[in-house]
């Protein structure tokens, strides 16, 4: 993994006043050097295994454990007819739709998949031209290794489609996350493509969205979301990411940290998910993140 020290101090992105702050050890991180790009690269890759295992496990019970507490929680309080719905037919409609592309995997050998990288290269970099499809320029990015199909494992095509989706759609707020241009940022950070991957897990996994329909509040709210707009688990995506930078300049974090970041970024987007008002992707209070 090549790791760039960070030396910006620019504004800081706002973040929720409720999140506690967890300072930093300057003095460990000075002493980093080849030492800590190795501890970076071996801590991405248990972060990647463990939200693979996590989406199996998602795959093939009926909810994630997350969902399945807030589920029984809620009908703890408001009783068991609380969360009884059924889904409208455009519900239904979107809810499969969104769950066919769960089911592509990346292949490398797909011209498609191919085009899509490439197309996410040119986004990223559009005065940089490309090598190949195998290059050691891919690690600028923020993948581990000059070859970016082998980080997308459990996941599938759909975390790629969800980067290319927040390049093209939001392209001010793609770069200003991938050169890390706002904030006092930490001296080792996090991997840009590989913590968007990371993102694409823990959606899938909150919403619920291997099961028949979801049955965590989240993630009916997010069906509803999904009838005004079937691009909303994209744009859900691109909010998630935003959250996730806030909280990683508003907890100081540096990589050993990213785990515990991903987690309070995903009970954040939990709460919003579950206010009475959401009817809109626009409606949740970190949509406006996408224009700092």
């Amino acid at each position: 993994m090549r790791l760039r020290r960070r030396h910006h101090h620019h504004r800081c992105i706002p973040s929720c006043s409720s999140l506690h702050t967890v300072d930093e050890d300057e003095v460990c991180w000075r002493g980093k050097s080849r030492h800590g790009e190795s501890a970076w690269a071996y801590n991405v890759a248990h972060v990647i295994s463990q939200s693979a295992q996590c989406f199996t496990n998602a795959m093939v019970g009926p909810r994630s454990w997350i969902g399945g507490l807030l589920y029984r929680s809620a009908n703890k309080r408001n009783g068991e007819k609380t969360l009884e719905y059924s889904l409208s037919p455009l519900q239904e409609q979107r809810l499969q739709r969104l769950q066919e592309r769960l089911q592509v995997p990346f292949d490398e050998t797909r011209p498609d998949h191919q085009e899509a990288l490439k197309s996410l290269w040119r986004a990223a970099f559009p005065d940089t031209d490309l090598s190949g499809l195998i290059s050691e320029q891919w690690k600028d990015m923020g993948w581990q290794g000059p070859n970016p199909s082998t980080d997308f494992r459990g996941c599938g095509f759909i975390s790629l489609e969800n980067l290319l989706f927040f390049a093209r759609t939001y392209p001010a707020s793609f770069q200003r996350l991938l050169f890390k241009q706002e904030g006092t940022r930490a001296a080792w950070e996090y991997p840009f493509a590989v913590a968007g991957i990371n993102i694409s897990f823990m959606l899938i996994q909150m919403l619920d969205l291997y099961s028949d329909k979801p049955k965590c509040l989240p993630g009916i709210n997010f069906l509803k979301i999904l009838s005004e707009d079937e691009e909303a688990f994209d744009v859900l995506y691109c909010i998630a990411y935003e959250m996730m930078d806030a909280q990683w300049l508003a907890m100081r974090a540096s990589y050993m940290q990213f785990n515990e970041v991903l987690q309070v970024t995903r009970t954040q987007l939990e709460r919003e998910l579950s206010l009475e008002d959401i009817h809109r992707i626009q409606d949740l209070p970190a949509y406006n993140l996408l224009y700092q």
